[in-house]
């Protein structure tokens, strides 16, 4: 019960800072979307992060790394700490001098005046929404999972099948219920306020988690003798990336672009202050994923020693490493503590993505098409919060259904943004891009990533490549590879053979 009684302190402290940055909203639907664009920079930072940073990164990274090995953190962490400052850089800052010019609310706005388009919303709305939704049900399902997994024993009475624990059903209901009351009530202000204060804290108690573990697992006196002995148990393939073909290592890097095509990050960039609120983010954002993942990896590897036995359960579901861990080796205050920790990674990034699919529904769908133009802000605050609620309720609804590895949900979920990125590239830097050509971007990455997924199992081969025969040697690339390609020859192909667009729409964009 002293996990599962912090946990809900935890959960009770997180409703009562939502509730109360909600006193601070305006009452307007800028305010409730955007926070009145007025964000600085050390908030931003946190947000940015903490929406980033989610279950496939602790989790999800944990489990892959008891799988993989060490290698995983070259996969994505690595590249990420670069590439998501470079596209804050690149894409970010130019994104909010648009929508601060214009009065963008989403990126579909964006799209709609760059290509003088009004069906193109009509096709990016589902695609952007189906790409979402397992974004979500990552964190939905490993809230669940974490939950039950430092539960066990808690409650023998009420769940003896569950060896006492809450089921993760049950579990994943009661944050799905945390994190819409507070983006309900909120808004964007009540989501960067929880963003900030959960990033701090799974932050901490991240760099916690790795000391208590190692410390329990070693068995030595002092902390890096602890370490010396774990590595020296670590099985030698679990130390390299040996088994791993250079040309699907590094078709990896092209998966942390997704973040130049999430629409909650788009929201996120129009929430700051200024442009000079971009830099902090820009500088910090690698160092902070290296403080988070360098762990996370670590102790999936340091589960493969032998020096704590895995349980067949567990074993089969990856998902489940990191809170096992946390449930065997540490005490019952520390343990809930962590746990707590682990929750605030997940929950920091279901709450952006919540309001951002409410956000879209209420600007590019009902407004947009609404016969009256003229609707009050507390009318389109309630259509928000209606779709929000039923988003949550669908998602909830998903993550009942057989589950998938996380990394690998993740991996499949970015690979379709990182497709998108030359979409929202061209647009901003290239004149000759036409809505021709971004159709054709858009229908080909839908196409592709469709039938690679169906190849795959719908996910359920965990290491599928595209392999690629070239003068008898076989290719072995990540699934993004041939996706993102074949959305670049789309997009340039069509693009320089269609009419190209107007000047007048050339202006509003181009000094």
């Amino acid at each position: 019960m002293t996990q599962l009684t912090i946990i809900a302190i935890y959960l009770g402290l997180l409703l009562a800072l939502g509730l109360f940055s909600s006193r601070m909203f305006r009452g307007t639907s800028k305010d409730y979307l955007l926070a009145s664009h007025s964000i600085g920079p050390f908030l931003l930072l946190m947000s940015l992060f903490g929406t980033t940073m989610t279950a496939f990164a602790l989790v999800g990274s944990t489990g892959e790394a008891y799988k993989e090995g060490i290698g995983v953190y070259g996969l994505l962490a690595s590249s990420s700490g670069i590439i998501h400052s470079l596209c804050f850089f690149v894409i970010g800052i130019r994104l909010w001098r648009f929508g601060r010019r214009h009065g963008y609310v989403t990126q579909i706005q964006f799209f709609r005046n760059r290509l003088d388009s009004e069906s193109i919303g009509l096709l990016l709305f589902p695609v952007l929404v189906s790409l979402v939704i397992p974004y979500l049900l990552i964190g939905v399902m490993s809230a669940g999972t974490v939950i039950n997994k430092v539960s066990v024993g808690a409650l023998p009475g009420m769940f003896p099948e569950q060896q006492g624990a809450v089921p993760p059903w049950l579990a994943s209901l009661v944050i799905c219920g945390v994190v819409l009351s507070y983006v309900f009530f909120g808004g964007m202000r009540g989501t960067v306020w929880a963003n900030a204060f959960q990033t701090i804290v799974f932050m901490v108690l991240g760099v916690v988690t790795f000391y208590v573990i190692a410390r329990e697992l070693g068995g030595q006196t002092s902390f890096l003798d602890n370490l010396r002995e774990i590595g020296r148990q670590i099985p030698h393939e679990k130390l390299t990336r040996s088994e791993m073909g250079k040309l699907k290592f590094f078709t990896y890097c092209l998966v942390p672009l997704s973040v130049g095509m999430f629409p909650h990050l788009f929201q996120h960039w129009l929430t700051a202050k200024s442009a000079e609120s971009f830099k902090l983010p820009i500088v910090a954002h690698p160092i902070l994923i290296m403080i988070v993942w360098v762990p996370c990896v670590l102790v999936g590897v340091w589960a493969t020693s032998g020096l704590i036995k895995i349980p067949p359960p567990i074993d089969a579901h990856p998902n489940a490493v990191l809170p096992f861990l946390v449930g065997k080796l540490a005490s019952p205050v520390l343990g809930g503590l962590l746990a707590a920790g682990i929750l605030a990674a997940i929950m920091s990034s279901l709450d952006s993505q919540f309001l951002c699919l409410g956000t879209m529904f209420t600007n590019d769908i009902v407004l947009h098409y609404a016969r009256s133009k003229t609707m009050s802000d507390r009318t389109k605050i309630a259509i928000a919060r209606a779709f929000i609620v039923v988003i949550v309720a669908v998602t909830y609804g998903l993550s009942l259904l057989e589950p998938r590895s996380v990394f690998t949900m993740g991996v499949w979920c970015f690979s379709g943004f990182a497709s998108l990125f030359p979409l929202v590239f061209a647009a901003i830097y290239w004149r000759r891009l036409t809505t021709a050509g971004a159709f054709a971007s858009v229908l080909t990455v839908i196409t592709t990533w469709c039938y690679l997924f169906y190849r795959s199992g719908y996910g359920e081969d965990r290491g599928y490549t595209f392999d690629l025969q070239l003068f008898g040697d076989t290719y072995s690339m990540m699934p993004v590879a041939p996706i993102f390609a074949a959305s670049v020859v789309a997009l340039v192909l069509v693009s320089l053979l269609t009419r190209p667009p107007s000047e007048t729409t050339l202006a509003k964009f181009f000094d």
